[in-house]
């Protein structure tokens, strides 16, 4: 049977491309009229193109397999690093089916877990969350009347300035001494207040979410707005104070330090209720009189997002209550009785669960909630986070994956401190220490339980930043992969599984199972109760 060229042309491919061959081999050899040697050279190449892929496939079996000298692909001598976009689509899949098998296993051993009614939210426990969730923002707009007040003060005491360097020979301003003794004790009275308005927007409300709401997570929410509020209310203050320092003493060109963003809003200018209610809302710890604006709400975006942190609540939702809540509970036995072996097998398996709820968490707060109120609030800057989880060391992690709290603790701690002539690992110290309080606060105050695992678990990550510090500096790939996979091993294994476990076991030896069963021990030692037979 002929082929579809030979039917085409009337001449079998074998004939056709000897007659190409010979066509341009006597173009080579002068055996074509001066017309056709001057014809485009474009067409000429396109021939010899067609020629040489014509011979080639004469002589397939001569092919010149091995041309040149190439390493493997995974060798290290390679000078093209490999794509493992496979690999990457492999573990993918193994990740999937692995976990839904473990999602098979559970239902088949535990049943589905899920139970609405079942949580204890105490109707006090309600009402007091509602109360203190209005009442915790008075804090801002106390600051702000003392703020406020202070602001009136420094119009006094410039125009003081102003009124003494006008009647001064020489043109200086020099205040007289009275007025600079009053001045001063304002100044005292103003830190005083703030001092005493900022400490009690924590204090009073964790003792009143230690000692009067009982569930842990209308205790959490609580203690993180009294946290946030605290931050924003200390920023507040300490901005303002730079801010009226730099407003008194415009003779020494300490306005010119300032940010040129904040020209469009000079001190005292900020002063103003809309000007705090922003910054209340705004997605950011760090107060400042102007910010970054976008020119539009893109309520499609909004939407999004907040679609996005409703499935990723209701996804922790259900994890923890399907997979986290067995692994913990079957925990207790273990750890009352010290069984180190089965402790550890707990902890890993917990790692996994408590991962993906960390990374689901992480996701609804840093990218979906943020970015939803940064757009409401059309707040523009919204490096709310970086690549942390390519970390090379436990340090980038630190400063990488919570950016609002990393650049409040350098703008109102570390910067400050050092500015003052304290050393860098003091300052360190500081800013970790701080954090570790609250730390234990935002998760021992919910859980009533101050037992200081969560302040450990943070402080204790100054050595272990030194240790992986030199990593940072390393040129070569293996060095940064060892501090990714040590900043991964400390963060999934050592870290929050730990103290899950911990605050855990804590909650229940003081409401729950192992509370109880200690009670039932006491009573069977006492003779009080009997021990039902072993069938």
């Amino acid at each position: 049977m002929s082929s579809p060229a030979a039917t085409t042309t009337g001449l079998d491919p074998a004939v056709q491309n000897d007659n190409l061959i010979r066509r341009v081999h006597g173009q080579e050899h002068g055996n074509t009229s001066r017309e056709e040697v001057n014809g485009s050279a474009e067409s000429d190449n396109d021939t010899r193109r067609k020629v040489k892929k014509v011979i080639r496939s004469k002589y397939r079996h001569v092919e010149a397999v091995h041309s040149q000298s190439r390493p493997s692909c995974l060798s290290h001598d390679t000078t093209e690093s490999p794509s493992f976009l496979g690999f990457r689509n492999l573990m993918v899949i193994v990740l999937v089916v692995g976990n839904l098998r473990l999602i098979i296993e559970n239902i088949q051993k535990y049943g589905v877990l899920i139970c609405i009614g079942c949580h204890d939210f105490r109707k006090s426990d309600i009402n007091l969350g509602l109360l203190l969730y209005f009442l915790i923002p008075c804090h801002l707009f106390i600051a702000y009347i003392i703020e406020y007040y202070a602001a009136v003060k420094a119009r006094d005491e410039r125009d003081a300035i102003a009124a003494s360097k006008q009647d001064s020979k020489d043109g200086t301003s020099s205040p007289t001494e009275e007025q600079h003794r009053k001045f001063q004790s304002t100044w005292k009275l103003v830190r005083m207040l703030h001092a005493i308005n900022v400490t009690t927007a924590l204090a009073f409300n964790s003792w009143v979410v230690y000692y009067y709401i009982h569930h842990p997570l209308i205790g959490t929410l609580t203690e993180i707005h009294a946290i946030i509020v605290w931050l924003k209310t200390a920023s507040y203050a300490f901005t303002n104070r730079d801010l009226r320092h730099a407003y008194l003493h415009p003779a020494r060109g300490e306005l010119d330090a300032l940010p040129e963003l904040y020209a469009q809003c000079p001190y005292p200018q900020n002063i103003t209720m809309g000007n705090l209610c922003y910054f209340w809302w705004a997605p950011t710890l760090v107060y400042q009189p102007v910010y970054p604006r976008t020119d539009k709400i893109r309520w499609g975006f909004v939407a999004k997002r907040c679609g996005e942190v409703v499935c990723l609540s209701v996804f922790i939702w259900f994890t923890s209550a399907q997979y986290a809540t067995p692994v913990l509970r079957n925990s207790l036995d273990k750890i009352a009785s010290l069984d180190i072996p089965s402790i550890t097998e707990r902890l890993l398996k917990l790692s996994t669960i408590s991962l993906i709820i960390w990374l689901a968490g992480f996701f609804a707060l840093f990218q979906s909630f943020l970015n939803a109120l940064a757009e409401v609030t059309r707040f523009a800057d919204r490096s709310f986070y970086d690549e942390w989880w390519n970390s090379e060391s436990l340090g980038v992690y630190w400063r990488t994956w919570n950016k609002p709290v990393y650049q409040y603790f350098k703008r109102h701690v570390y910067s400050p401190m050092r500015s003052r002539g304290w050393s860098n690992g003091t300052a360190s110290v500081a800013v970790f220490f701080l954090s570790a309080v609250l730390h234990e606060l935002l998760v021992g105050v919910p859980t009533h339980n101050l037992i200081g695992v969560a302040f450990l678990g943070m402080f204790l990550q100054l050595p272990l930043i030194q240790m992986t510090k030199p990593l940072e500096k390393k040129k070569s790939s293996n060095g940064k992969l060892l501090g990714n996979i040590i900043f991964w091993v400390s963060f999934t294994i050592f870290g929050q599984p730990f103290a899950a476990l911990m605050y855990f076991y804590a909650w229940q030896a003081k409401y729950g199972s192992v509370s109880k069963m200690a009670s039932a021990q006491q009573l069977i030692q006492q003779g009080q109760g009997t021990c039902p037979p072993l069938v």
